[in-house]
């Protein structure tokens, strides 16, 4: 599983002009569900996202984590991330996982947000949406939680 992460001064997310989702200061992330995923990579990557110290401390050191700060959480799906650019002109989306596989796993991922921090938005699964921002930094990191191997 993929996180785009931006840390952001504030971001929203607008499907057919309405706003589905909006924060102040906090994480944006833009999320692909890979071929493989499950469950324990979605717990996996949201740990990740609320302990990875992005935020500035005292000194403006990157020292502080979402967990710290209180900020917002954005998620928004993104089937374009896991695509496969490595040849030719137009991405692959092989390494994306299937439409409902990609649909329960975030929605697995924003259940476990919302019960474990205060502020979780969300952008709409499959939706046409556009995503407004402004980057703090900027800032951006690319998070990724490869699926377990499984062993017989």
């Amino acid at each position: 599983m993929i996180g785009l992460l931006q840390r952001v001064s504030e971001a929203q997310v607008r499907v057919d002009g309405a706003c589905v989702g909006q924060i102040g200061a906090g994480l944006l992330v833009l999320v692909g569900v890979e071929r493989g995923d499950g469950e324990r990579e979605a717990e996996r990557l949201l740990t990740r996202l609320l302990t990875y110290r992005v935020f500035p401390d005292e000194t403006g050191r990157m020292n502080r984590a979402l967990c710290d700060t209180g900020g917002g959480l954005l998620l928004v799906p993104q089937f374009t991330l896991p695509a496969d650019t490595n040849s030719g002109t137009r991405p692959s989306f092989t390494p994306a996982a299937p439409p409902d596989e990609g649909r329960r796993l975030f929605a697995h991922l924003l259940a476990c947000a919302r019960e474990s921090h205060p502020c979780v938005e969300a952008g709409v699964f499959g939706a046409h949406m556009q995503v407004a921002l402004v980057n703090d930094g900027p800032v951006t990191f690319w998070l990724q939680v490869a699926p377990a191997v499984l062993t017989g």
